[in-house]
């Protein structure tokens, strides 16, 4: 079957390990489902991938790609959730399990003709919701609906400022919270990504470090180290920070402690969300209207254009290959 994957590792050119070619078809063990992928979205974690971060070289050659909307072996449409637990793990909550992974880091992607995943990870797909637009929501979505209503536990009327305009989570962040009466900021270092910001629902954009004119009662922080003092500055007493992720690098220089306990701040952190929390995200779509935002459909052939297009930071919402 045509898959895109990863064929070496590379921290330097990561690009240099990605092909686009033939691989085997899978096999799907006992409580298993196969499923016929028609879209399947880009996210970083793919080019963290081919850098070696979450992906072993003893895995390779490892087919990428988290989040697919498909067809199962009935015909159903279904949207695939990407987190894979370990056999043993009984919990209610699949992202406490301390040995979870991803699809595509022990198991094969959906960067393919076809992908095989536990049963219990396909989610019924709404009618109203088109294969690219659910194909959009298992990781970067789903982390967004996760950070705000779940790790957050934003309610409507409360403001939240959303760091780093540009990727799919940050997209997600403020197409999700203006959908749920939420007010929201926005920061960006480009004035055209903060003019895209307004279009998909903030209420105010501001430069990245640009003081706001009132404080927050949430930041959803995805940047790191580069937003990290702004995002403390910018909350009211007794706000929180909602971290899922460091694309700036996860050390600073000051942690602003004194700030922390001083105003009675909470740091929290999430990461991805349960497979109920997907299917939740998948119904609030579907009787809201909300859609992802697209940045562009590319057949999986042309599937290096979309990993060039990420890692030049081009993009504003989801690259998604279809087949």
């Amino acid at each position: 079957m045509r898959a895109v994957y990863a064929e070496s590792i590379n921290s330097k050119d990561p690009l240099a390990g990605l092909v686009v070619g033939e691989r085997p078809d899978p096999q799907a063990p006992e409580d298993w489902a196969r499923v016929t992928v028609k879209a399947a979205a880009l996210n970083h974690h793919d080019v963290w991938s081919l850098r070696g971060q979450g992906l072993k070289a003893d895995a390779l050659p490892m087919i990428l790609g988290c989040d697919a909307a498909g067809l199962d072996e009935e015909g159903n449409e279904v949207v695939v959730h990407a987190v894979i637990n370990d056999p043993g793990f009984t919990g209610a909550d699949e992202t406490t399990d301390p040995r979870r992974s991803l699809l595509s880091e022990r198991y094969q992607g959906t960067f393919a003709e076809t992908v095989v995943v536990p049963r219990r990870n396909l989610v019924p797909k709404p009618e109203g919701l088109s294969m690219v637009e659910a194909a959009c929501l298992p990781t970067a979505w789903l982390t967004a609906y996760r950070m705000l209503f779940v790790r957050g536990g934003l309610r409507p009327g409360e403001s939240v400022l959303v760091q780093g305009v540009g990727g799919g989570v940050s997209t997600a962040l403020i197409t999700l919270a203006r959908a749920a009466g939420l007010r929201v900021y926005a920061t960006s270092r480009s004035e055209d990504k903060r003019a895209r910001a307004l279009e998909i629902g903030a209420h105010e954009v501001f430069a990245s470090g640009e003081r706001l004119p009132v404080k927050a009662d949430a930041v959803m922080e995805t940047v790191g180290r580069a937003t990290w003092e702004h995002s403390v500055r910018s909350l009211r007493p007794g706000g929180r920070i909602v971290i899922s992720g460091t694309t700036s690098g996860p050390q600073v220089d000051d942690a602003m402690l004194t700030h922390v306990f001083f105003l009675q701040l909470s740091v929290i952190g999430s990461t991805m969300g349960t497979r109920d929390e997907l299917d939740a995200l998948v119904q609030l779509l579907h009787s809201t209207g909300t859609r992802p935002l697209v940045h562009a459909e590319l057949p999986l052939e042309r599937a290096r254009e979309g990993f060039e297009q990420m890692v030049a930071g081009d993009q504003v919402g989801k690259i998604v290959f279809t087949l």
